[in-house]
């Protein structure tokens, strides 16, 4: 008898738990019979408003050259960002979300025997990632205010540690920390670990910390940035790194050729040309949180305040109260997968989706 094929697997992608996105709008209509127009998906952090009209025209003139390979190097949208972000354009890299730069630095950095260290309830591609690569997952528990506790994540650091990740914004529990706690922790920190900057949601953020400093600093840090967010481009996987030379070198090596497709390309470097875009989209997602704010403030409901596009609202019996919005065409994010089956986490969308989300959340909850 033949054995299974997954007897000669790698062991440690046997043991990973595949990552689960947010229940798309069109299994939902197909699984209800609901019109797919009637459905308001608030799952995935994605941007209601849509990409930059910009972005939409510079695709469709693309899009008749998409016979022809993109240029490797993502010259044009590498330039742009190293002059947005003051640094060299060799101090930039770029990759299909930046889901891939992070597989790309465990690429680089991970093996047997060396260490990841990260916050607990963090994005789940960290760890599957570092299992991926049989590095071992540090997992650090945040302070009772929900942040990262930095002050212990120093004192997780081994020399076997090689990265070290601050999400920041969280995802998803929406917690940030700041300019004076950062530079106390940086000092800190041996120069054999990286630190990365997850700021993903950061253009949702009021406070912004001046981490690219760190860089000029000469410290071995690596900031990650996707267009996924305001930029409203999830569906072309198109995020970025500013770091060193040295780390962004490692970056481009271990990617693969053409890593960032044509379209993507053109439509980053035209999104990041509609200011006026990318401002009303950061707008409606603050507005969208004081909606949900009043709402379950007066519901006496518990919530984090977030500083992303999202809200770690606890409903109790998290799945219980997704699966009853799902009946009613509102998809919203259980949080079992993050451990917090108490919890729900909301993206905000427009002002009416919001209504619908809340006018459905109300039924349920029986506010």
């Amino acid at each position: 008898m033949n054995r299974c094929i997954t007897h000669y697997a790698n062991p440690y992608v046997l043991d990973l738990v595949a990552y689960q996105p947010g229940k798309p709008i069109e299994e939902t209509a197909r699984e209800l019979g609901l019109d797919p127009a009637a459905i308001v998906k608030l799952a995935s952090n994605e941007n209601s408003l849509g990409p930059s009209p910009k972005a939409v025209q510079a695709m469709q003139q693309a899009a008749a050259g998409v016979h022809i390979y993109p240029d490797g190097a993502s010259f044009t949208l590498r330039s742009k960002l190293a002059a947005m972000h003051g640094v060299t354009f060799e101090q930039t890299a770029v990759g299909s979300g930046s889901s891939e730069l992070i597989e790309l630095l465990c690429h680089a950095c991970l093996h047997e025997g060396i260490e990841l260290i990260a916050a607990k309830h963090g994005f789940s591609m960290y760890p599957i990632m570092c299992k991926l690569f049989g590095a071992r997952y540090v997992e650090v528990d945040n302070k009772p205010d929900w942040s990262h506790d930095l002050a212990a994540m120093l004192r997780a650091i081994t020399p076997q540690t090689r990265l070290l990740f601050v999400t920041n914004p969280t995802n998803p529990l929406g917690t940030m920390v700041f300019q004076e706690e950062l530079d106390a922790f940086m000092a800190q920190v041996p120069e054999h670990v990286i630190v990365v900057f997850d700021e993903a949601y950061i253009d949702f953020a009021e406070q912004k910390p001046d981490t690219l400093k760190y860089i000029h600093q000469g410290k071995n840090v690596a900031i990650l940035r996707t267009f996924s967010k305001a930029y409203g481009l999830a569906g072309l996987r198109a995020g970025y790194a500013i770091t060193t030379p040295a780390i962004a070198d490692l970056l481009n090596k271990a990617r693969t050729p053409f890593n960032m497709n044509l379209m993507a390309q053109v439509a980053t470097v035209a999104a990041l040309d509609d200011e006026q875009h990318l401002a009303a989209s950061v707008r409606m997602v603050r507005e969208g949180k004081q909606q949900y704010y009043a709402a379950f403030d007066s519901w006496g409901i518990p919530y984090i305040p977030s500083h992303g596009n999202f809200i770690l609202v606890k409903t109790g019996q998290g799945r219980k109260v997704f699966n009853a919005c799902l009946q009613q065409g509102v998809i919203l994010r259980h949080m079992d997968g993050y451990g917090l089956p108490d919890y729900i986490r909301i993206t905000v969308g427009t002002a009416a989706e919001n209504a619908r989300c809340l006018e459905v959340l109300q039924q349920v909850l029986g506010k």
